[in-house]
């Protein structure tokens, strides 16, 4: 069985190939993976809160890129 870690960040770089708006999202998804993991580690040991800190910041950086290729899009489109 395949980690879902692997999985969305295959995903990820296939779409980021492909110029797909959609690998902002498949970013996102696989931040929120980790997230997950990483809150999990960061109750056995609070040092780990940090890196739960910096994925967050890298899911709002994702949403963000998201958000902007599809205005960059409607702005190609008019």
């Amino acid at each position: 069985m395949r980690s879902p870690c692997a999985t969305t960040s295959f995903l990820a770089v296939y779409l980021t190939f492909r110029r797909s708006a959609y690998f902002a999202l498949a970013y996102a998804s696989n931040d929120i993976v980790l997230i997950a993991l990483w809150v999990l580690a960061s109750l056995a040991d609070t040092r780990y809160l940090s890196v739960v800190v910096c994925f967050m910041a890298f899911l709002v950086n994702d949403l963000y890129g998201f958000i902007n290729w599809r205005r960059m899009k409607e702005r190609q489109r008019a």
